[in-house]
């Protein structure tokens, strides 16, 4: 009989070093720069690829583990009727927290419930309050509507401490939105804590005020700006609660956070830590006792798409397991198709159980703060804290949150990264799935409820400033595919490219696919052939994909042909520098590759198109 071979164990192996790892990696780049393999932020912060252990650590103090987050789902039909249905269902559906979320809040999308307690009380009929958590989705003309909540509790006879309500108190970040307010925050600290006190007094737990950072990161700022912001407002509630007489420790628990949840989910899981670690930082600063804050968490609405919108659903399965590790309370998603209408309930399903999964399935809330110890993750989180609480200090320094936004420093500083994302997302270097990269042009879009959305309505004006603007990175791309869209319906033809290709297939295929996505993301239709079919496949533009052992003399005649046919414009997919003189003179007027600026390169095709239309 053999004898059982004794088990393996890392003992067995040679230990590993650093050394030993930059030794291998120089053999692969073949001389190459290591900082190839670093990435920035657009925080400056550098992201290495390799980080030892970070040994001498402890986990932060957040959400305990083996406790899941709270499933939150969004209520926001107009309909006083259906937005109780919808609530019915999430809840029998196992959503563990409601979300009310008021007409011209800053995540309405043009819907939301009526600011009235009629209809209030119509929304919550028959479903008790007790046993989940309730967030608030206020807007500056909607804010009496957290006393209207409070009012509807005790009319029925259930204990104000018996709720885990969140009010959503937040005028600075109303203002934030709107650029606008009837009051300066002079004129709304007091009542603004005077609406806590009373709250307070009526036996609710809270917490109350809600620094929320969605309205920086809608406006596409950086994850420091977005903590920075964040905790300068609630600094700035600190301060006005303590002034009007709120002992300081009750004050800094009556305050909780909001912060967005995206797709970069190493960034995100640092963030939300980091988010805990400042606040923190400002009780030592305070000289009072620093509990776990409260910290809730919804998915970027900058990062949903309407074309393809269901990879939308990867992106928030992505964003949700980031915030999740971070350590959040209570998680929100954005529903698939949210960028298109009003959700129904399949994408409200999906939207409750992608979170389902990640707890029950995949067992992420097991361990309080997996992120602990791991070096590249302590790393993230401290250096945001550090660039966090610096933007903090600049916010300060210009006199507070509600100063800055009068004084435009925060819109010039969020405007600044936010430019930069847009370069990055026209060029190819950020991604979104079915929109710069894989599109789907012939895609059948999702069902949405019959609900138009209504105007906003914004109250009277004293004080105004530039508003933060609630933009999604896909927009540029999608008005490109509407204008293929009503070309469609006006012509019944898309504008088109053809692709000139010659060469072996296996050859050629690469930058034939290639110059396809490029210009089928701006809805442009792709149709392929022999340089011989150009005129036949009446196009008004063309792109050169010849395989790479294609001869100058084919290339020049290839161009010369497609230029005679018609072509208005000649493209050419690939770097070809030492060629691209010959292209020129034969008629080529665009190179394009994956560093072109795609969406200039597409608004100009369709400038050419137009011109070839007249």
């Amino acid at each position: 009989m053999a004898k059982p071979e004794a088990p393996i164990s890392a003992a067995d192996f040679p230990a590993a070093t650093e050394a030993d790892w930059r030794k291998l990696v120089n053999a692969a780049l073949k001389g190459g720069s290591f900082e190839r393999l670093e990435s920035r932020t657009y925080d400056g912060l550098t992201i290495k690829p390799l980080y030892p252990s970070a040994r001498e650590t402890s986990g932060i103090a957040g959400r305990p583990g083996g406790t899941a987050w709270a499933v939150m789902q969004r209520v926001d039909h107009p309909d006083p009727a259906a937005a109780n249905t919808q609530a019915r269902e999430d809840l029998n559906g196992g959503a563990t927290g409601l979300v009310l979320v008021f007409a011209g809040s800053v995540s309405a999308n043009g819907f939301g419930l009526e600011a009235n307690s009629a209809a209030l009380a119509r929304v919550l009929d028959g479903i008790d309050p007790r046993g989940i958590i309730w967030d608030l989705n206020l807007s500056p003309p909607t804010r009496a509507m957290a006393r209207e909540v409070a009012t509807l509790i005790k009319n029925r006879g259930i204990a104000p401490s018996a709720i885990d309500l969140r009010f959503s108190i937040n005028p600075i970040g109303g203002f934030a939105a709107a650029g606008r307010s009837a009051q300066g925050w002079q004129e709304l600290a007091l009542p603004f804590a005077e609406t806590i006190a009373a709250l307070a007094n009526d036996g609710f737990r809270g917490p109350f005020g809600v620094a929320d950072g969605r309205v920086i990161h809608n406006a596409g700022g950086s994850e420091a700006q977005e903590l920075a912001f964040a905790l300068a407002c609630a600094v700035a509630y600190l301060r006005a609660l303590e002034q009007s007489g709120m002992a300081l420790q009750a004050a800094y628990d009556a305050i909780y956070f909001r912060l967005t949840a995206d797709a970069d989910q190493f960034l995100t899981t640092a963030k939300f830590r980091a988010m805990r670690k400042l606040w923190a930082r400002v009780a030592t600063a305070t000289g009072i006792s620093a509990k776990p804050a409260i910290v809730m968490a919804e998915t970027a609405w900058r990062m949903l798409t309407r074309r393809d919108a269901y990879a939308n659903i990867l992106r928030s399965t992505i964003a949700v397991a980031a915030a999740g590790l971070g350590g959040a309370d209570a998680i929100t998603v954005l529903p698939h198709t949210a960028t298109l209408g009003l959700p129904d309930a399949f994408a409200r399903r999906v939207a409750r159980n992608m979170q389902f999964v990640l707890l029950e399935e995949s067992n992420l809330a097991r361990v309080g703060d997996p992120a602990a110890g791991s070096g590249a993750f302590e790393a993230l989180t401290e250096e945001l804290c550090l660039a966090g609480w610096t933007q903090f200090q600049e916010i300060e320094r210009a006199g507070g949150a509600w100063p800055s936004l009068e004084s435009a420093l925060l819109q010039r500083n969020v405007a600044a990264v936010r430019t930069a994302r847009q370069q990055a997302l026209a060029r190819g270097k950020e991604i979104l799935t079915g929109t710069n990269a894989y599109p789907d042009i012939a895609e059948t879009p999702p069902a949405i409820l019959a609900v138009a959305p209504r105007a906003r309505s914004d109250e009277p004006a004293s004080v105004t400033a530039a508003s933060l603007p609630r933009l999604r990175l896909a927009e540029p791309f999608e008005a490109l595919r509407d204008k293929s869209d009503r070309i469609l319906a006006a012509t019944g033809e898309r504008p088109k490219v053809f692709l000139a290709t010659f060469g072996a297939p296996a050859e050629f295929t690469a930058r034939a696919d290639f110059a396809a996505k490029f210009f089928e993301a701006g809805g442009i239709q792709a149709v392929s052939g022999p340089p011989s079919d150009y005129r036949a496949a009446e196009a008004g533009i063309a792109c050169l994909c010849p395989s790479g052992k294609a001869s100058e003399r084919e290339l020049a005649s290839a161009a010369a042909a497609i230029k005679r046919n018609g072509a208005r414009h000649i493209y050419f997919t690939g770097r070809v520098a030492a060629q691209e003189d010959m292209l020129r003179a034969a008629g080529v007027q665009t190179f394009i590759d994956e560093s072109s600026d795609a969406l200039a390169t597409l608004n100009a095709a369709y400038d050419i198109l137009h011109q070839r239309d007249q």
